[in-house]
């Protein structure tokens, strides 16, 4: 049995179990608060898995282990920044959105406002986020699964060349997720995550202990050993070789590295707060204290999980080569899986057992991209029915079947829409995608969040400007910028050259934008804030007093 019969058998596995626990999660769903929030029955451990389940997605397993990879220290700092994000959401949103909202991160927004235009807006920027996440983890899957199943230039699996096998994947992989949320909805999705989390946790772990042991626990030889195999030496220990770089007589690329860094930064910190698939999972607990409590689980969960890509990171870099993980993928999304089957020949007998470890982390990496594309489905189909439909088109005067029927025939729509997406954008820069996903979150949702929450003059035109012109900001800065023309790597490589724009990520521009839009429409607004509801949201917000 070889690579690829144990990699498909696995992934059938987890697909057959995961069917089956949306199925049965189906059987429980009754209401729209059973759909959208489970119910709000799930303990702060269950949240806090499945929030994990969210948020450490393909880009976290695959994509910080090869950053690290090959970019040591600088390819760290996304964990740390990740991870960071966290105290962000749990001091300033985790308890006071799940006071105030109903069931999508529109319910606070909209609470003392016009419904119509901030629904609608909190709809279009739940959407577009969701959308340009759902891209990068199909497109993601695409790319891993031609690797995995070992279809190279001129080879073939089933009459499926590379790009056919691609296509097939993105189209398995949506059918998928709109399976779990038609189905499921919220209480199917999120006990597939909270498998997917586990599963991810224990493989992670596992692979940890084998990095350490390799190297008779002694981290001082494991990063020795990544520094030198990585060609780089001591500068692979060390900041600077990619963010914030120094540039020797340029004075003016060396201050636009160093703010791109800090951009970097800014749009990791404040996007996790903004993101509305992590949002809606402060909904699915019975209580405030039940989300702050579920927040810390997150927390410990994911903290854990990103000190482990510390070691699967190096681990790569030492016991694979730098070399060798270009060779196989040059973004270095390939050097977990990489490592596993060098971890596997090392201490499970061989071949066979680096072939039988690498596909057991392939199929963990395949549960990993279910569990995070039908944990967005959700988000933007729950949106949809709630926020527009619900709300916007019926007046509120829709009843719970409705909205239901209209948040499944959502999901159909958004998972056609993202297989057709996924497919034409099968060879772009998956980075890109993600990064455009944080900027928008961060720029639009959270200037809009905040002030909601605590500024009482906010109004209605305030909400509205936040979110689209944070959201514009953020696209055009992104489409302008290097990483969408004018260099090596970018998607429309040279001579195609429309950058204008410096820095990689716009977030040290668009997100205060986002904050300076909401503050302009609202001092230019005619319409008073509504004080009265001002006062019962913040009531509610910190005491849980009329909470649902």
């Amino acid at each position: 049995m070889n690579s690829r019969t144990l990699t498909i058998t696995l992934f059938l596995l987890f697909v057959i179990a995961t069917l089956a626990i949306t199925v049965w999660a189906s059987r429980q769903t009754r209401s729209a608060a059973d759909f959208y929030a489970g119910g709000r029955k799930f303990s702060a451990f269950q949240n806090g898995m499945a929030i994990g389940g969210d948020y450490m997605s393909a880009a976290s397993f695959l994509g910080i282990a090869g950053i690290i990879a090959l970019n040591g220290y600088d390819g760290f700092l996304y964990s740390i920044g990740f991870l960071v994000a966290w105290l962000v959401a749990l001091l300033l949103v985790a308890e006071l959105l799940r006071n105030a909202g109903r069931y999508t991160m529109a319910d606070v927004l909209a609470f003392r406002m016009r419904q119509v235009p901030v629904r609608t807006a909190a709809a279009v920027s739940t959407v577009t986020v969701s959308i340009f996440y759902l891209l990068a983890q199909m497109v993601g899957a695409g790319a891993l699964v031609a690797l995995l199943l070992g279809i190279k230039p001129g080879a073939t699996f089933l009459g499926m060349d590379a790009d056919t096998a691609k296509v097939v994947t993105i189209i398995m992989i949506g059918a998928l997720m709109i399976t779990y949320v038609v189905v499921g909805g919220m209480k199917g999705t999120t006990y597939v995550q909270i498998v997917k989390a586990f599963m991810l946790m224990v493989g992670a772990a596992i692979m940890t202990i084998l990095v350490f042991a390799a190297f008779h626990f002694n981290l001082s030889e494991l990063l020795g050993d990544a520094a030198t195999k990585s060609g780089k030496g001591e500068a692979f220990l060390n900041p600077g070789s990619v963010y914030g770089k120094e540039v020797a007589g340029n004075a003016l690329q060396t201050f636009y590295n160093k703010m791109d860094l800090i951009s970097l930064g800014i749009a990791l910190v404040l996007g996790t707060a903004g993101l509305p698939h992590i949002l809606i999972r402060f909904y699915t607990v019975p209580t405030a204290k039940t989300a702050r409590k579920s927040v810390l689980w997150a927390i410990g969960i994911i903290g854990s999980f990103y000190l482990m890509t510390l070691a699967l990171g190096f681990g790569a870099a030492a016991l694979v080569g730098g070399a060798a993980i270009r060779a196989q993928n040059p973004g270095g999304n390939t050097a977990a899986p990489q490592l596993a089957q060098a971890l596997g020949d090392r201490f499970f007998g061989g071949e066979f057992g680096g072939t039988a470890f690498l596909a057991v982390i392939a199929a963990v990496a395949f549960a990993t991209i279910l569990a995070v594309v039908a944990g967005l489905t959700l988000a933007s189909s729950s949106s949809l029915a709630h926020d527009f439909y619900a709300n916007v088109v019926k007046k509120g005067q829709a009843t719970e079947r409705q909205e239901v029927v209209v948040a499944r025939i959502s999901a159909l729509v958004i998972g056609a829409i993202s297989i057709v997406l996924g497919i034409l954008a099968k060879d772009l820069n998956v980075a890109f995608l993600v990064a455009l996903a944080f900027a928008v979150a961060a720029s639009g949702n959270l200037p809009a969040i905040l002030y909601s929450l605590f500024w009482k003059r906010f109004t209605t035109r305030g909400a509205t400007w936040a979110i689209y012109g944070g959201l514009g900001t953020a696209v055009v800065l992104v489409f302008f910028s290097p990483v969408v023309s004018g260099t090596a790597t970018a998607i429309f490589k040279l001579p195609h050259d429309w950058a204008w724009f410096p820095l990689s990520n716009p977030g040290i521009i668009s997100i205060p934008a986002g904050f300076f839009f909401g503050w302009l429409g609202t001092m230019l607004s005619r319409d008073k804030a509504d004080e009265a509801k001002y006062a019962e949201m913040e009531v509610r917000a910190l005491t849980g007093a009329g909470a649902h």
